[in-house]
């Protein structure tokens, strides 16, 4: 077969016929399709297909399911674990520029968008009518790929992950096929649950079109605090104690030394030190507000807390959460022309200490640079090790500690993974977590629904 009569050619012709220039082969644009934030070798696809609904994704997908060309879907690209390099080429099909919001219900509290929405654009939308969406990985990321993920984030610890707030999902097959999962009632006891099946999939059963999500109700009152400690053990048990006695927190959120000093720099943090650091905020009402944060003031100065800093007023309270949420690129500016693997372990909060403490010995003793931030009161962090470009042992060293801290963190009856996926860097973990026959049963599942392996060749499955 020569080059110009590759499957891959058909499909990219025939896909004109309904996408027009918005399927390319342009070297630019299939570059920037070539990888997410994260260390694998990037792989540009051989086309960029660019949707705009439902029905040109399903003609795409069965283009390709009849020619055997894999597909893998892109959204905004922020993933960290490979999951939009498209490690065989084919088809890379971008969603982002599926932005409608479709439906929104004041009186259900629930919406219905479509994939390349991101949280800050529903958010915008929602602000008017007294309601928000409460999942915040904090990138600017896509719904779609935080559905695809099982993302999580900084509110999680009160409001849920994206799973306990979706609803239902239009999801198109391998072979073109259309689905409706799920419904708009609080509750169902029918059938297979398809959505929870999909959500998590990582764009290996199918791909996402529309969404439904839960919405909450702006609160009453918010308030927002900072608390340092002179050494992570007491920050650390500060959070067990919190979540051990059941102080409704919206947000929790640990900084190590190293990272709350790439973030002063990088944020401009005014009056925090280097240190250890907790980041809090609470929902509710004024009375219930004020409750909760005496409660956490209590416990935090038992451990060594060095005092509140309080950020009641909406603009001290976003600086401190931008300054969170862009904890990844203060990490990467702290080190030049460096990348990093992020770990992503999870374990009960009784644990979190042991694992916590035990990553930073590990970090030590490695020599690298590290830095850590994490969602602690859902027991997950991440050590986010950096890797110089120019030091061509540094990717394999990387490697060894990741590993290291993944392994104590399942030892430890946690994860591998708490909301970043598992792609190709977490690909390694799954039978050590999960044993061969659940594997066997993933495997058999994904052949069910994608017999030739088109979706997102390579993800999820070492082989």
């Amino acid at each position: 077969m020569t080059a110009e009569t590759r499957p891959v050619d058909h499909v990219i012709a025939q896909a004109r016929a309904f996408l027009g220039d918005r399927i390319t082969t342009n070297a630019a644009i299939r570059d920037q399709h070539s990888r997410g934030e994260d260390t694998t070798t990037p792989v540009q696809p051989d086309a960029v297909a660019f949707a705009e609904s439902t029905e040109e994704v399903s003609q795409l997908l069965a283009l390709c399911h009849r020619h055997g060309v894999p597909v893998t879907a892109f959204g905004a690209g922020t993933s960290l674990e490979g999951h939009v390099t498209p490690v065989r080429a084919g088809i890379t099909l971008d969603l982002s520029r599926m932005t409608t919001i479709l439906e929104v219900s004041q009186e259900d509290m629930d919406c219905l968008v479509e994939p390349g929405v991101t949280r800050h654009q529903l958010n915008d939308h929602l602000r008017d009518q007294g309601m928000f969406f409460p999942v915040d990985p904090g990138s600017h990321c896509t719904l779609g790929g935080m559905v695809a993920t099982r993302a999580s984030g900084t509110n999680a610890v009160r409001y849920g992950t994206i799973r306990e707030n979706v609803m239902g999902l239009e999801v198109v097959l391998a072979d073109g096929r259309v689905i409706n999962t799920g419904s708009r009632t609080r509750k169902a006891a029918n059938g297979y649950d398809l959505t929870r099946l999909i959500i998590g999939s990582e764009g290996t059963l199918g791909i996402v079109t529309k969404i439904r999500l839960r919405l909450q109700g702006i609160p009453e009152a918010t308030s927002a605090a900072v608390v340092q400690f002179n050494d992570l053990k007491g920050c650390v048990e500060s959070v067990i104690a919190v979540m051990q006695l059941g102080v409704p927190v919206a947000r929790i959120e640990l900084l190590d030394q190293a990272q709350m000093r790439a973030c002063i720099a990088y944020s401009k943090l005014e009056n925090l030190e280097p240190l250890p650091t907790l980041f809090l905020e609470f929902h509710g009402t004024e009375a219930g507000v004020r409750e909760q944060a005496e409660s956490v003031q209590a416990i935090t100065t038992e451990m060594g807390g060095l005092g509140f800093a309080w950020a009641a007023d909406l603009e001290t309270r976003n600086k401190l959460w931008t300054a969170r949420h862009n904890a990844y690129w203060a990490a990467l500016a702290s080190q030049a022309n460096s990348r990093a693997i992020t770990t992503d372990i999870c374990v009960p909060i009784s644990r979190l200490a042991e694992a916590l403490l035990g990553a930073q010995e590990d970090v030590d003793a490695s020599g690298l640079s590290c830095l850590t931030v994490g969602h602690v009161g859902d027991g997950n962090f991440h050590t986010l090790i950096l890797v110089d470009q120019d030091d061509p042992t540094a990717l394999d060293r990387a490697w060894a500690l990741d590993r290291k801290i993944v392994a104590r963190g399942l030892s430890l009856g946690g994860t591998c993974s708490g909301e970043h996926g598992v792609g190709i860097g977490k690909a390694e973990f799954l039978e050590t977590e999960h044993g061969p026959e659940a594997l066997a049963v993933m495997r058999s599942i994904k052949t069910a629904l994608d017999p030739k392996g088109i979706l997102n060749p390579g993800k999820i499955f070492r082989n």
